[in-house]
């Protein structure tokens, strides 16, 4: 259970400026408007003293225009905003030509010198967000594809597409029941519908044990940690596309974590909780259950990050391993896991203080950060993708979204407690005390250099929630051997990625320790392209460091809470 955490009283004065940041937040999409002023601030006095460069580009944007608007410019087909064919012909290249031009010309002057480096971020996204809204694809008479449908069908795309615009508009409100139907995946159904049984329960996570496929499994146990902000099936989606499934079906014993869905009364839950709950006692479980023999471990996202934390604990001398009964770690796999958060990717983006100690006081209105503002946040972070290109396809072309299991999924959100994500936000983004080693457990500091067990890392090429090159710094921060995959495809698709899959591919390459390459590039430069799934790598690397099997008949699910995927997954909040 948690331990108690001493909260001092709001005083009439902090509770006014809580309730200020609050109406704030409502107007703002969440952004601190603070760390908005302060980011344009510094850009609009930078470019006033920077009047060369800006008439430099400015020459530059008229000459390319005036080739744009003259048909001289041909559109990338590598923007799927532009895939149409009919993008290539005049005016409608016109249109996007100009578009990039604006594009280009604010690349340029969001990024003057001298700006703060988080400025320059802050105030290139912010234009991105702005140049993406004015796409001309976003325009149905700009858009020739949007022009070509409705003069084929009569103007029905329009006259659906409005229905598709007021069931969102009524489920915004929480208006009545929608009239279209939406995803038909449900957990233990369609989704998480592996076999198993939850084997153990405490406050903060379910332990699931997947009944074995194989007449052998191997000796060591994997136990998954998936990142507390999203549920678990990200690791068990419809048959097909189960990573948990594949490792079964090829002979391992997996255990994994469903993380409870918290609500207010979980506000105090923090780092040491998620620390002790979702990772100390469900290991020292799997001890008891598979009798002591090493465990392979995983961790996703930021289930990688906490991972890492206990394996490095354990790494030290033997006071948590010996008080937890905890067996030896027999390797450790991180899938899109950050470690060093010196370049957080898209997500750090608007993390500063101003805007840390806005999320706080939004989070002290209920105890907790919803589901529904961290799914704004990613559809923020890619609106081009997640919310512009959509709204043109349902909206304007009368075409609805094709229900997969990974969409279901993304709709499944969770929320996180105050104190957990409040430290979380300072510790990591903020301060960086993983990698820099002053993150402390039981008081002292942890350091990744103490991990001895063989890991396996990968990065995925198009992430924007982990950056690959910072997921590769794995290789500076660990001193033991590292086999390193970077994996074509984004932060989930890359790793959602089961054999059979066309257009896939990884690079794949082992350093052993003290023999790491520094440079990412050279990393990227140096190691061999392999065509198809990491998935069957990983197992042969599982095999590689395991010991041999045992009958399966030795592992099968006892003293069961219920069946897969148990109860805490079931739980779902709409705020």
């Amino acid at each position: 259970m948690p331990h108690p955490v001493e909260v001092e009283p709001c005083d009439m004065a902090s509770r006014l400026d809580r309730r200020l940041q609050v109406a704030w937040a409502l107007s703002t999409a969440g952004l601190s408007p603070i760390s908005l002023a302060l980011a344009m601030t510094d850009w609009y006095f930078h470019a006033l003293g920077s009047p060369g460069a800006l008439t430099q580009h400015t020459v530059d944007q008229w000459t390319q225009s005036i080739a744009a608007f003259s048909g001289k410019l041909q559109v990338p087909p590598s923007d799927p905003r532009y895939a149409d064919p009919a993008w290539q012909t005049w005016p409608f290249s016109a249109f996007a030509n100009l578009h990039r031009v604006h594009e280009n010309w604010w690349q340029c002057t969001t990024n003057l010198r001298g700006m703060e480096h988080h400025h320059q971020e802050v105030v290139s996204f912010l234009a991105r967000q702005w140049l993406d809204m004015l796409s001309p694809s976003n325009c149905p008479w700009l858009n020739p594809a949007v022009l070509h449908t409705t003069r084929e069908t009569g103007g029905l795309n329009l006259v659906q597409g409005l229905a598709y615009a007021m069931d969102d508009w009524e489920k915004g409100q929480g208006l009545g029941t929608p009239s279209i139907p939406r995803n038909p995946y449900r957990p233990g159904i369609e989704v998480a519908c592996t076999p198993g049984v939850v084997v153990h329960r405490n406050h903060l996570v379910e332990l699931i044990q997947y009944t074995p496929r194989t007449a052998q499994v191997q000796r060591e146990p994997i136990f998954i940690v998936p990142s507390w902000i999203m549920k678990f099936y990200i690791l068990d989606l419809s048959p097909n596309n189960s990573l948990v499934k594949y490792l079964v079906s090829q002979g391992h014993t997996v255990f994994i974590l469903s993380w409870r869905n918290p609500d207010a009364s979980d506000a105090l839950l923090d780092m040491q909780d998620y620390l002790e709950l979702g990772v100390f006692n469900p290991l020292a479980e799997i001890t008891q259950r598979t009798g002591g023999v090493p465990i392979h471990t995983m961790g996703y996202c930021l289930g990688g990050t906490l991972l890492s934390i206990g394996v490095s604990a354990l790494a030290r001398p033997q006071a948590v391993q010996e008080a937890q009964h905890i067996a030896p770690i027999a390797s450790m796999s991180l899938l899109a896991a950050q470690l060093d958060f010196h370049d957080a990717g898209e997500l750090g983006v608007f993390l500063d203080e101003a805007q840390v100690s806005f999320l706080e006081d939004l989070m002290s209105e209920k105890g907790y950060l919803s589901g529904k503002q961290m799914a704004n946040s990613f559809e923020y972070l890619r609106a081009r993708d997640l919310f512009w290109s959509a709204h043109v396809r349902e909206y304007w072309l009368g075409k609805p979204e094709v229900p997969n299991d990974l969409m279901a999924w993304n709709a499944d959100v969770t929320r996180m407690p105050a104190a957990m994500h409040s430290q979380y936000l300072h510790a990591f983004y903020l301060h960086n005390a993983l990698a820099e080693g002053r993150y402390e457990v039981e008081g002292e500091p942890v350091s990744l250099g103490d991990i001895r067990a063989p890991i396996f890392a990968v990065g995925t090429v198009r992430d924007h929630v982990t950056p690959w090159m910072s997921a590769y710094q794995v290789m500076r921060l660990t001193a033991t051997e590292v086999t390193f995959v970077l994996a074509s495809g984004g932060h989930n698709v890359g790793v959602i990625s089961p054999p059979g899959v066309a257009n896939r591919s990884y690079q794949q390459l082992t350093t052993q320790a003290g023999a790491h390459i520094e440079s990412p590039a050279t990393w990227q430069h140096t190691a061999p392209t392999t065509a198809g799934s990491w998935w069957p790598t990983w197992h042969d690397w599982l095999m590689a460091h395991s010991s041999g099997s045992v009958p399966a008949s030795t592992r099968q699910p006892t003293t069961s809470w219920g069946p897969a995927p148990g109860d805490y997954v079931m739980v779902r909040y709409d705020d």
